[in-house]
């Protein structure tokens, strides 16, 4: 699929040295930046949605309190 984007000359200047500056095409360039935007933004919601539930329900359980309840044995890592 193919995607068009306006930007004023300066900025597609920028663009274009900024890619090139980084070894990239500016189509390498802009896919990479959206996605880690589009992963950042789900981190931090999924961030917040953990905050919340935790501050409801405050229990925490150590690395291997969690193995023993999970029934996970050394020799299973």
């Amino acid at each position: 699929m193919a995607i068009s984007l306006r930007v004023k000359e300066e900025e597609a200047a920028l663009i274009k040295d900024y890619a090139r500056l980084n070894g990239q095409s500016v189509s390498e360039f802009i896919r990479s930046t959206v996605m880690e935007r589009i992963e950042d933004e789900i981190d931090i919601k999924l961030y917040k949605e953990a905050m919340e539930e935790y501050r409801k329900d405050p229990v925490t359980y150590t690395h291997e309190e969690m193995k023993k309840r999970l029934g996970i044995d050394e020799e299973d890592l």
